[in-house]
């Protein structure tokens, strides 16, 4: 086996508030910050996924976006070079669940082949009702759906090794 270290860009995409930032810093310094300010344009992190897909060192280069920048994120260069992207939603919130779906759809069309999963966020705090009767779709829509909680990092990391196995298993 290779001791490469392989690196690969993932997006960050979704509604303003859904907990973008909060994920990512989480994945990065380990932590939950409460000191929230909004992203402009894009912010980038980083995350050694363990353990290492195939025995190999992984590493994303997670890049949170704006989420002011809705469907036209796909239009910067930025974007067309991701690998992958966690489309993410406010479990809170079902219009943001109902965007996220968009996105993804739009990410399909845009990026074919690529990896995306969905994230649904804040699992921490009561659902919206509505919510039961959207997760019904997500599954039916065979894209990868986790439910996390960036305040107390439930799920966070396993999202994103999951993500970094199936990136892996495509490009073979």
């Amino acid at each position: 086996m290779s001791a490469n270290l392989i690196t690969k860009k993932v997006l960050m995409l979704g509604e303003i508030g859904v907990g973008k930032t909060s994920i990512s810093r989480r994945l990065s310094f380990g932590h939950f910050g409460d000191n929230y300010k909004a992203t402009i344009g894009v912010d980038i992190y980083s995350y050694d996924v363990k353990p290492d897909p195939e025995g190999i060192p992984f590493k994303f280069l997670v890049w949170d976006t704006d989420g002011s920048h809705g469907e036209s994120i796909f239009r910067q260069y930025f974007a067309r070079q991701a690998q992958a992207a966690m489309i993410v939603a406010d479990i809170t919130r079902p219009s943001t669940v109902e965007s996220m779906l968009k996105l993804g759809r739009l990410y399909e069309d845009v990026m074919p082949g690529r990896y995306y999963a969905y994230i649904l966020n804040k699992v921490d705090l009561e659902e919206d009702p509505a919510v039961s009767e959207i997760r019904q779709r997500l599954i039916a829509t065979k894209i990868p759906v986790f439910q996390t909680s960036a305040l107390s990092g439930e799920n966070v990391a396993e999202a994103f090794h999951d993500a970094a196995v199936e990136i892996m298993k495509l490009e073979r």
